[in-house]
């Protein structure tokens, strides 16, 4: 078993300051290095347009664009590396799994990829200047993997398919986008019909008033539909689906059969991270193993987190913290059973050897 572990990130402050904050950490880090050797593997298959990016985000949230320019002075870097980097905008993205269940009052989501590129960032932000106050995991600095902002809404996706690309943003960017503008599922819904989607996946929405939805999304189109669970299949575009759908399928005949029996939160919560039930996977070098369970509850506005399988969550008050409350945690600990290096705390992880 393998020990790992998610830094907590707390900072109450303007966009740009906390790109700063952010740069000056990310200066010489681990990650910072092994994403300079998997680009020496992995040539980037599309362009950066420093404009059309700028356009696109400031479509969205602006505040976001402040943060990048906030990494940009901390970090001393080109803008187009921050773009490459960051942005969000016109990335390619890898095969992975996830599994959602909503439940009366929560969300509880499976965040399944490759640990060479999870970051272990765990933030809680409050801006001062424009957008919502957000909760949850980072991908690429800039996005959210999954999370609940100030409001309540709560978010997670899971990947569908790489076919046929389009100029637009990637999920974890469209994660954030949607938690920074967006104070109920309704609004979310309506963002994503409007914002330009590069691959395709499904994004579960859950607010405060107990709506829930599920929107299907591609370059090509996007439906919408009532769920209270979601794998790695859409039930609407399926013609956008991949070939094999046996495990996304499996996953979720286990969901729903075990959701009758469910009493509560900490049973859904068990049904998806334990490892003897099925939903929870050990496939790391497939790009589909379980990292993180996260749970959100948007009437309690508190948050659950786990690393790795078969453990308690991290219980976090965020309603308390958006009040002032500091949390005392500084870093998440846990253990996944795999040997290969995390991008965030080992050297050598890198695309140079699998």
């Amino acid at each position: 078993m393998k020990q790992i572990y998610s830094d907590v990130l707390q900072f109450r402050g303007s966009h740009y300051d906390f790109g700063v904050l952010q740069g000056k950490r990310l200066k010489d880090s681990l990650s910072v290095k092994n994403r300079e050797d998997q680009w020496k593997v992995r040539k980037p298959r599309f362009q950066i347009d420093a404009e059309e990016a700028k356009a696109a985000i400031n479509r969205f949230a602006p505040g976001v664009w402040e943060e990048l320019m906030g990494l940009q002075e901390a970090l001393e870097w080109p803008i187009q590396r921050v773009l490459q980097e960051f942005g969000g905008y016109r990335v390619n993205y890898r095969k992975s799994g996830c599994s959602i269940l909503i439940g009366e009052h929560y969300l509880i989501r499976n965040y399944d990829y490759h640990p060479k590129t999870y970051e272990g960032r765990y933030t809680l932000f409050q801006p001062t200047d424009m957008g919502y106050a957000i909760i949850g995991p980072s991908q690429r600095v800039t996005g959210r993997m999954d999370g609940m902002n100030e409001k309540g809404l709560s978010l997670g996706y899971n990947f569908m398919n790489r076919k046929n690309p389009g100029d637009g943003f990637i999920c974890c960017m469209i994660g954030r986008l949607i938690l920074e503008s967006c104070a109920d599922a309704k609004e979310a819904i309506a963002m994503l019909k409007e914002i330009p989607h590069r691959h395709s996946f499904t994004y579960v929405v859950y607010d405060k008033t107990g709506k829930s939805c599920a929107i299907e999304t591609s370059p090509r189109g996007i439906v919408e539909r009532e769920t209270l669970a979601c794998t790695n299949h859409f039930e609407k575009m399926i013609e956008e689906n991949r070939r094999e759908l046996t495990d996304s399928k499996r996953r979720l005949n286990i969901i729903e059969e075990n959701r009758k029996h469910l009493l509560g939160a900490g049973d859904a919560f068990r049904l998806m991270n334990d490892t003897d039930k099925g939903v929870f996977s050990d496939l790391y070098g497939s790009w589909a193993g379980t990292i993180h369970t996260a749970a959100y509850f948007p009437r309690d506005m508190k948050a659950w987190m786990a690393l790795g399988g078969d453990r308690e969550p991290v219980e976090i008050d965020f309603g308390h913290w958006l009040n002032g409350e500091d949390l005392m945690l500084d870093r998440i600990s846990g253990e996944v059973d795999t040997t290969i290096p995390f991008l965030h705390m080992d050297e050598g992880a890198n695309w140079f050897r699998k």
